[in-house]
């Protein structure tokens, strides 16, 4: 029979050591070992990394499915049930459903999961919520502990705001980038002397000067998707933005679900902003004076 192993480690999987490390070393070596001692010939090791349990958009767990609705396998072995999948919504769709209907067994090895004992079936539904619970006080935790980070004027986000660098001692505290800051400054330099968002946007593309996503693109970030171009919208973001002043501005959006990347925006009131943590790159009263002219003109005639 054919077999498709699943390997799956998340950034919280990686951090553990010692002999219950989930690595995905671990994890392809005993899946292995299982299905040779079974007499299973493997067709495929797919290898998820960096990816958490609830995650639907997992790359190689989704050509697994196609894969295993094409008939290209007869069996799908992982180590535990919550490496296959922290969703109870998908350990029904699947593994008592989709399953089934295309004639593939699921055997999670550690678990003592499989399939084609039908009286597992509450066992599997079981190991399934207890695994989603898992997933959402992670979330809970997760979320408070950022939540007090914030708090205390830690800067959390993977990459500097624009118009600064994270001090290479202390990845919480920001410090200007010479270069990006000096475009900053211009940009509300060129409000406070009337120009609109439109106008600035025209300058700056004029000149050359690339906008933050290429820039993060340039210095190491990743590879930007929009228009390569600056905005009324991108500068607007700015001109608004606290952290330019000096304090720092967070929590602007939150997400949805720990099941979802979908992220929603909070109102002003419910976002985070601690005073005096970093240089400004603009003085609180050039800062407030942009904010008065913004509420002049109102968001529709920048």
């Amino acid at each position: 029979m054919k077999a498709a192993i699943y390997c799956r480690l998340s950034k919280e999987d990686a951090a553990k050591t010692g002999p219950e490390s989930e690595s995905i070393q671990n994890q392809r070596s005993m899946l292995l070992r299982y299905a040779a001692e079974h007499g299973y010939t493997v067709q495929e090791v797919y290898i998820d990394e960096d990816y958490s349990g609830a995650d639907r958009r997992r790359p190689a767990f989704n050509q697994m499915l196609a894969a295993a609705e094409r008939r290209e396998f007869d069996v799908i072995l992982a180590k535990t049930q919550s490496r296959f999948t922290r969703d109870m919504e998908l350990v029904e769709k699947y593994l008592h459903g989709k399953f089934a209907e295309w004639g593939i067994r699921f055997i999670a090895v550690v678990d003592h999961v499989d399939t084609q004992d039908r009286a597992g079936k509450k066992a599997r539904q079981i190991n399934g919520l207890i695994n989603e619970w898992y997933l959402e006080d992670l979330s809970d935790n997760v979320r408070s502990v950022l939540t007090h980070k914030r708090w205390q004027g830690d800067y959390i986000a993977t990459f500097a705001l624009y118009g600064y660098r994270k001090d290479p001692t202390d990845h919480s505290r920001l410090l200007p980038d010479p270069e990006a800051a000096a475009v900053v400054r211009h940009i509300f330099a060129l409000y406070l002397q009337g120009y609109g968002t439109a106008r600035i946007a025209h300058i700056l593309n004029a000149e050359g000067v690339p906008p933050p996503s290429v820039y993060r693109q340039q210095h190491g970030g990743p590879a930007h998707t929009g228009s390569g171009q600056w905005s009324r919208a991108t500068l607007h973001q700015m001109l608004t933005n606290r952290t330019y002043a000096g304090d720092l501005e967070q929590g602007r959006r939150r997400k949805v679900s720990y099941k979802s990347a979908r992220s929603v925006r909070l109102p002003r009131s419910q976002w985070i902003v601690v005073p005096g943590t970093h240089e400004g790159l603009v003085s609180r009263a050039d800062f407030a004076a942009v904010q008065a002219r913004l509420a002049r003109r109102g968001r529709g005639a920048l």
